[in-house]
């Protein structure tokens, strides 16, 4: 019989093996969605993965997934460090919203300035902050009123929807547009704009930012106290407690940091590749980069690597859906399984399958 036999420690093994066996369960199990869809498995299997990275346009795709990358590498970042401490934001989304909302506002507020090195700064802050309050409001009610954080920031997403949908049909329509909605167009306004650094590469500011991110946070995480606190609560909430470490201290800090590096993620796409305040604005990074951070498994350089992989997907999904005519729920249902394999996989790292005197190491 087949059973579950909880280990003394955590294995190591599976600690790091567990991310890579998820791709591959994910790729095997998309292979068999694609086939009892009646299209070329292995053809769809090399459109999301090969032909971006190195296929006939790659020297269009590649930018493309390094500018999907930025984003999800920031928001998972600043997840991570909740995670680790165990307070659960699941509002990412919401607050990077509230960036794009906060930064678009005061860029907007300056139009038709040509200060780039005040407007675009500006509006960098602005986003990150208004990303942070965000967050810091699921921190205060739970502090305060020992709230859900996971049901307050998660419901404050959706008052975040309605909000860009509001500023994009009133406050911040664009009066130039003929009463369609909209802001201006960011992209196109050079004291705002985040263009590529370096033409034809992808490479922006917000990519910049995210690998900074990428470096402070293992710095944190393995050099500063913060860090260490941040560890010890999520593995040993009472030994934390004994130690001195503060819980609602930690609970603030944690969400004000996650919500402030979507705040920026929101921000970088709002002056860049989305390049406007609208009812459709680019979603689900929040909610994307959950996936990135545990793939990642919570740490800033596994974070980078998942997140690459992840926004591939994205571009590859788009690749595979015009050249294996894929629906795009098949794509979904794709990145969806990437989530399942990871959690299902992760149970090795604490639990050993016994059947009869056989086990898994």
């Amino acid at each position: 019989m087949l059973r579950l036999e909880k280990r003394p420690q955590p294995s190591t093994f599976w600690t790091y093996a567990a991310p890579l066996v998820a791709v591959v369960v994910t790729i095997l199990l998309g292979m068999a969605l694609f086939a009892s869809l009646g299209k070329d498995p292995v053809g769809a299997i090399r459109a999301i993965f090969y032909e971006p990275l190195f296929g006939e346009f790659s020297f269009y795709y590649r930018p493309e997934v390094i500018k999907k990358a930025a984003p999800l590498i920031l928001i998972a970042t600043g997840l991570a460090f909740g995670f680790r401490a165990g307070v659960w934001n699941i509002g990412a989304e919401g607050q990077y919203i509230m960036g794009a909302i906060c930064g678009a506002g005061v860029a907007l507020a300056f139009y038709p300035s040509e200060s780039r090195w005040l407007v675009f700064p500006l509006a960098i802050i602005a986003g990150t902050i208004g990303g942070a309050v965000w967050g810091l409001i699921p921190a205060l009610l739970k502090v305060k009123f020992k709230t859900n954080e996971i049901l307050v920031s998660l419901m404050l997403v959706y008052v975040a929807q309605v909000l860009i949908t509001a500023f994009s049909s009133g406050l911040m329509r664009n009066p130039d547009g003929h009463g369609f909605p909209g802001s201006r167009n960011l992209s196109q306004y050079p004291a705002a704009a985040n263009s590529e650094l370096f033409a034809g590469t992808g490479i922006h500011w917000g990519v910049i930012a995210a690998l900074i991110a990428v470096a402070v946070a293992y710095v944190i995480l393995t050099r500063h106290q913060f860090g260490f606190d941040v560890r010890l609560a999520g593995q040993s909430p009472k030994a934390a407690s004994f130690s001195g470490v503060n819980p609602n201290k930690l609970v603030i800090l944690s969400l004000l940091l996650s919500g402030g590096l979507a705040g920026l993620a929101g921000v970088f796409e709002v002056t860049g590749p989305a390049g406007q305040i609208l009812g459709s604005f680019p979603k689900f990074y929040g909610f994307t980069a959950i996936i990135v951070a545990y793939l990642g498994r919570l740490h800033p350089v596994g974070i980078l690597m998942a997140g690459a992989l992840m926004a591939l997907t994205y571009i590859g999904g788009e690749v595979a859906q015009d050249r294996q005519q894929l629906p795009a729920a098949a794509i979904m249902v794709f990145q969806g399984m990437l989530l399942f394999s990871i959690l299902g996989v992760d149970v090795l790292t604490n639990y050993r399958l016994r059947f009869g005197k056989n086990e898994v190491r």
